[in-house]
């Protein structure tokens, strides 16, 4: 367990008021009609981080209605995944002695929020404290692992297609995430219980 990390694949997933509809059931000579909700306002954004492999999977999140902006980003980053003390500042001001018991790595996109100048001045905080940040080469969301999660509850966790109210989708979202979560951590139980 000497050379264990944390390896963590992160990325942001929007939620229109109208999700994608694939395929559906319907009896038969009935026509399913799923109602356009325009975005405006109403678009709900996820910010998440899922640690698919080793003796503690994990799956951090957060959700908003509006945009994820530097700020947002840095201190989901900072706090729930690398789990650090308090977003410094300014860079140099992270505790020197303090340093991750387990090294930990983030997997990200080349998105603009991600290679902005605020995480680009906090980059040798996060090294010192233990966290490396891992670009992937640009148009490769296949190397994400969880691009999978977010095609999942876009396309076949949420029943319900469209939603009137942001409330109600942002909801929506956080109840699945919510029972993804649970089953990661009941996995997680069940692989300690059979060892």
């Amino acid at each position: 367990m000497a050379q264990a990390i944390d390896l963590y694949f992160l990325d942001e997933c929007g939620f229109a008021p109208t999700l994608p509809s694939t395929y559906t059931w319907a009896r038969l000579g009935t026509r399913v009609i799923v109602p356009y909700e325009a975005p405006q306002g109403r678009r709900v954004n996820v910010i998440g981080a899922l640690a698919p492999y080793g003796p503690q999977p994990r799956l951090a999140y957060h959700s908003r209605c509006g945009k994820i902006d530097s700020a947002a980003f840095v201190e989901f980053l900072w706090r729930d995944v690398a789990r650090l003390p308090a977003v410094p500042a300014a860079p140099q001001e992270l505790p020197a002695p303090y340093h991750r018991e387990r090294p930990c790595v983030i997997v990200l996109d080349n998105y603009s929020v991600h290679r902005s100048a605020v995480v680009k001045d906090l980059l040798p905080a996060l090294q010192a404290a233990g966290v490396t940040i891992f670009y992937l080469p640009p148009y490769s969301p296949e190397l994400n692992v969880i691009e999978h999660l977010w095609r999942h509850i876009k396309h076949e966790a949420m029943p319900v297609r469209s939603f009137a109210e942001a409330d109600a989708l942002k909801a929506a979202v956080d109840g699945v995430l919510d029972d993804h979560v649970a089953q990661i951590a009941q996995s997680t139980m069940s692989l300690c219980r059979a060892a």
